[in-house]
């Protein structure tokens, strides 16, 4: 986590939110408190993608799984998706 920053602000570190881990942490979110974005992490791999490559359908249905766990700044205002 210390090595890790936003790809598109470069701010560090990013905050870490587990929902669901075995081993590792198979599902949670990395968020950027720089640039408000956020990052999904799906079976253990964070997706730390610039905007232009992440797909909406996918962010929004991780939102909408994650609803109860998920910060209510990113679901009302994350970058670059949100549910608001």
């Amino acid at each position: 986590m210390d090595i890790l920053a936003c790809p598109i602000c470069k701010s560090h570190p990013l905050e870490l939110l587990v929902f669901a881990e075995k081993e590792e942490i198979d599902e949670g979110a990395l968020l950027c408190n720089g640039c408000g974005r956020w990052y999904p992490i799906i079976e253990t791999i964070p997706h730390m993608l610039p905007d232009d490559l992440r797909d909406a359908n996918e962010d929004r249905g991780f939102l909408e799984k994650w609803r109860a766990m998920m910060p209510e700044g990113v679901l009302k205002r994350g970058k670059p998706f949100s549910l608001g």
